[in-house]
């Protein structure tokens, strides 16, 4: 009896304990977001751009990014898994979390491994090709793919990359066959699409904007069901599915993640700091300039944006999996 007594008064003593100690939180320490991809990219500057719209509402806690890039992501994602749980190191990435559970026959953690704490944005993607390209409009650029069969170069940043997974989609929607161009990263695709060593590639507005606006690339189609309004380079420029491909519709997004186990108390703290930053007007102004729309629906609520990974989860497997690209 005593023995029973002395070890509920040991879980009574700890259970007070995490609860002054997420009470505390963040207790002026650094907080940490883990980016699984390099620096300079569209998921890094996302990442960027919250972490400063976070801060007040974390009581002006320093909150930093380390990028843990390689293996499409599943470096950084298996370090933000295996991190200690107490709120200080959280992780942002894309839909890679819906689909990487597909693409690798074996991973380093498992997507259940995470709190979920909200979804930050939807990303549009845009097709895009070298400025040198013919076609004039997404109509031409169809029948030029058709004509010209295994010639044309499809770039993507990597396995599982968003532009890779837009360009899985599309050449399934095409029915085309041209020949994948695999990057160790967006920067250097996006390069070689300017330079002309690829043709065609399927990127994020967040990291096509800044050369649309230069001109340094040709724009064909929105990958979304509706047009997007802002940045005005996009506003005149049809979706896929008005330009017949009917029902296409990609979008790419980003959430926010604890390690499992991170204490409920402190997870609720994070996901109420994460909706005051979705509503900071220089956060939603920085991602209205890239393309992106910030998150204002129920997904912003941990149980929601869980459920609504599953259901991408569903969505891309088929894809992914009638494509056979896996990576071990």
């Amino acid at each position: 009896m005593r023995l029973t007594t002395r070890l509920s008064l040991t879980a009574a003593a700890a259970l007070v304990a995490t609860g002054a100690f997420a009470q505390d939180f963040p207790a002026g320490k650094t907080v940490t977001i883990i980016v699984p991809f390099a620096a300079g990219g569209p998921t890094d500057k996302v990442a960027r751009d919250l972490a400063e719209a976070l801060r007040k509402p974390l009581d002006g806690a320093t909150v930093v990014i380390e990028n843990a890039p390689g293996a499409g992501s599943t470096i950084g994602m298996a370090k933000a898994a295996r991190a200690k749980p107490d709120g200080y190191t959280l992780l942002l990435t894309h839909i890679g979390m819906a689909t990487a559970p597909t693409l690798y026959r074996k991973l380093p953690y498992n997507y259940a491994e995470f709190e979920y704490l909200g979804l930050v944005n939807d990303v549009p993607m845009v097709v895009v090709s070298k400025p040198t390209l013919p076609p004039g409009d997404f109509k031409a650029l169809r029948s030029y793919i058709d004509a010209n069969k295994g010639k044309l170069n499809l770039g993507h940043a990597g396995l599982g990359s968003a532009s890779h997974l837009c360009g899985l989609m599309l050449q399934t929607a095409l029915k085309s066959d041209m020949t994948t161009v695999a990057y160790g990263g967006t920067a250097p695709a996006m390069t070689d699409l300017m330079g002309g060593q690829i043709d065609v590639m399927c990127d994020q507005t967040t990291n096509t904007t800044q050369q649309v606006e230069g001109k340094k690339i040709k724009t064909f189609a929105m990958t979304t069901q509706q047009r997007i309004k802002t940045p005005a380079v996009y506003a005149n420029l049809p979706t896929l599915d008005e330009a017949g491909l009917k029902g296409f519709n990609v979008t790419i997004w980003h959430g926010l993640y604890a390690p499992k186990g991170t204490p409920a108390a402190i997870t609720q703290k994070i996901n109420a700091a994460l909706k005051q930053a979705l509503k900071d007007p220089e956060f939603v102004k920085k991602e209205e300039g890239l393309g992106a729309v910030v998150v204002t629906d129920k997904r912003v609520e941990p149980a929601e944006h869980k459920k609504f990974v599953a259901a991408e989860v569903a969505k891309w497997a088929p894809v992914i999996k009638a494509a056979g690209q896996y990576a071990d």
